[in-house]
């Protein structure tokens, strides 16, 4: 018994003696703007030990042992870097990183124009599910004026167009009931009444920083969908001063009316680091058109003629704003709370006109004849125009 006693106790403090010996490095990956880098792979140089960086940037290699190790950071679209950190027992060393774009191949100079979708293409490879990962930058370079429009140009996933923009998404064959969308991970409901399929058309694409089209729901996330998961991350806090805006018109023909859409985006940090802020705000106006012919037939086997003949034309005015706020405190090194809200609001204006074409009696046929060939008129033409206004919020 004794000798078991003395066993136990020296194998503790054996294991007291090596946890002892030990130490973590943590820090942060940054790039030349001072926004966080995702997905970044930081490792020693001979690759016993490495981790990735969360969605903010951060990294930490925990119970590494004492001594003086070579870290190097990798990331597509910038150079990679290699830091030297010196890890003491019992101690947590800082080493942050600030990696430049571009990569140099003998003469040949790659630089990084799309550095967000760099951070999404990282975020994607590490991930441990199939994953598709979208940053603000490439979606800038489409004109899409809400997140429907940007899902729909990723790989497995097709729309269902209201007014001929994207509404609902089918991923993976899979009916948008049987789907989840989430905003910075928290379940977003339906905007409509007695459905479960979100909206997307609600949320502009310029107030979101990045899209994660999750195509295998994992057990980390809720159990509330069969089909795939879409977790749209708002606009995080920059590690220095940011602002950026954009403003862009057009014209639409059939409308006969002019589009605009315009977003500003400022973020900072202050007291001496310790509380971020970043707020932005987006309106987009969006006047569509659409005309279309409906006939109603009637008759039998014998005698088959138009009863009714509508020409109707559509115009609609949409007014898409959103407003969004970040804010964070920084308790310390290792805690930081965050409070995150977006606002979105959306109001349609729809008048229909349509012309109306009936006949009391049907032309004397025998058989069917296409109605550009008739040569009798219907005895009465009645033309009506009805204007109906709808708002939709």
């Amino acid at each position: 018994m004794k000798k078991l006693f003395l066993f136990l106790t020296l194998l503790m403090l054996s294991v007291f003696g090596l946890k002892a010996q030990t130490g973590n490095i943590r820090g942060r990956v940054l790039d030349a703007n001072n926004l966080s880098l995702p997905g970044a792979s930081i490792y020693t140089e001979d690759f016993n030990i490495g981790t990735f960086t969360d969605v903010n940037g951060h990294y930490i290699i925990s119970g590494i042992q004492a001594g003086e190790y070579q870290l190097k950071v990798s990331y597509i679209g910038f150079q990679p870097m290699v830091l030297k950190a010196i890890v003491k027992s019992g101690k947590t060393t800082i080493v942050d990183f600030k990696l430049d774009p571009g990569m140099g191949l003998d003469e040949i100079t790659i630089t990084g124009g799309l550095q967000g979708q760099s951070k999404a293409l990282n975020q994607q490879k590490s991930n441990g599910n199939i994953t598709n990962v979208i940053a603000a930058d490439q979606v800038g370079k489409f004109p899409d004026a809400n997140i429907g429009d940007a899902l729909k140009r990723i790989p497995g996933i097709n729309v269902q167009y209201d007014q001929g923009e994207a509404r609902f998404g089918n991923i993976r064959g899979t009916a948008p009931q049987y789907n989840s969308v989430t905003i910075n991970g928290e379940r977003i409901p339906s905007a409509e009444a007695e459905i479960r399929s979100i909206q997307l058309d609600l949320v502009p694409s310029d107030m979101i920083q990045t899209i994660e089209v999750n195509k295998a729901v994992t057990p980390n996330m809720d159990a509330d969908a069969i089909g795939a998961s879409v977790n749209l991350v708002t606009l995080s806090e920059p590690a220095g001063e940011r602002i950026s805006g954009s403003v862009a018109a057009g014209y639409n023909g059939l409308a006969k009316q002019a589009n605009y859409t315009a977003n500003i985006i400022y973020g900072n940090r202050f007291v001496r680091d310790k509380i971020g802020m970043t707020i932005g705000a987006s309106i987009n106006n969006n006047n569509l058109g659409s005309d279309n012919v409906e006939a109603e037939w009637d008759g039998d086997d014998n005698n088959y003629y138009l009863k009714e003949l509508q020409v109707r034309q559509y115009y609609l005015q949409r007014l898409r704003q959103s407003y969004s706020g970040s804010f964070d405190f920084k308790l310390n090194e290792n805690h930081n709370l965050y409070l995150k809200g977006m606002y979105n609001r959306r109001k349609d204006w729809e008048n229909r006109y349509r012309n109306i074409l009936a006949a009391d009696d049907a032309p004397a046929q025998t058989a069917f004849t296409p109605l550009i060939r008739q040569k009798e008129k219907p005895k009465r033409v009645a033309i009506t125009r009805m204007l109906a206004w709808k708002t939709n919020r």
